[in-house]
């Protein structure tokens, strides 16, 4: 950090298992993503190449580097995967993976009717190529899915070999976790919690609001995902305690007034 400021919440450190940082590359130029790291790279653990960006990025390869050089972690979104899956091409998106030397990979079955024994399968096969990371939830706005079943679907994946779960969101926080408005679904959270542990669970969060609330449910060092490049930093300070929203939640009862 920049000066001393006395009570500051610890956070973990890179690499971690808690206090995880995912953020979104849309499509960002090799210049925009040399930017991106030499402002957010301390406080980012990996990013993500947004459902199927990847495949229309120009200069995807040049990209990849400069985030490897960097020692910056990547992977496709869930979207490609399932782009593959329904052409009856998982085989070749494995062979993708190993072209683009990804030591990630996302399964997901957001927006294809998949049967979940197949997609824990599809789990088991890519964690002996990958470390796994596995997204519930669906992307359609009508499809609510009870806790129970949320449960259900993330202790049978994190089984199958996922290394965490991410909590669907979409890029616009207003599906899967969250009401069509963008309010978080705070009993399914809850409930999912009583069995998951939070520290296996990556909560897709793009909204500000979202990040304050599971910042504030679970503290310091939450994982969050979907975030914005540029929206990385303000996250961290929302994370310490200075952002007006969480400015008191970090103090010293003799500090707070």
């Amino acid at each position: 950090m920049n000066y001393i400021l006395q009570d500051i919440p610890e956070r973990t450190q890179k690499p971690r298992q808690s206090g995880f940082t995912m953020a979104m590359d849309k499509g960002l130029s090799c210049r925009e993503v040399e930017d991106f790291l030499s402002t957010s790279a301390d406080h980012t653990d990996i990013v993500k190449l947004g459902w199927g960006t990847s495949f229309v990025t120009p200069k995807l390869k040049e990209k990849l580097k400069i985030y490897k050089d960097a020692g910056m972690p990547t992977y496709f979104g869930g979207t490609l995967f399932e782009a593959f899956v329904i052409r009856n091409q998982f085989d070749d998106y494995r062979k993708i993976l190993d072209k683009y030397e990804m030591p990630f990979a996302e399964v997901s079955d957001g927006s294809i009717e998949l049967d979940h024994d197949l997609k824990c399968e599809y789990i088991r096969k890519l964690s002996d190529q990958v470390t796994v990371l596995s997204e519930v939830g669906s992307k359609d706005v009508e499809k609510i899915i009870p806790p129970y079943k949320w449960i259900n679907l993330m202790q049978a994946e994190l089984d199958a070999g996922a290394w965490k779960v991410i909590g669907e969101a979409r890029e616009g926080g207003n599906v899967g976790l969250f009401r069509s408005t963008g309010e978080v679904r705070s009993g399914l959270v809850e409930e999912i919690l009583t069995k998951i542990p939070f520290e296996k669970i990556i909560w897709e969060a793009p909204i500000k609001a979202q990040q304050v609330w599971f910042i504030k449910l679970l503290g310091t060092n939450v994982n969050l995902g979907n975030i914005a490049p540029n929206e990385v930093i303000p996250l961290e300070t929302i994370r310490i305690g200075l952002r007006g929203d969480t400015f008191m939640d970090f103090l010293p009862e003799d500090k707070k007034q």
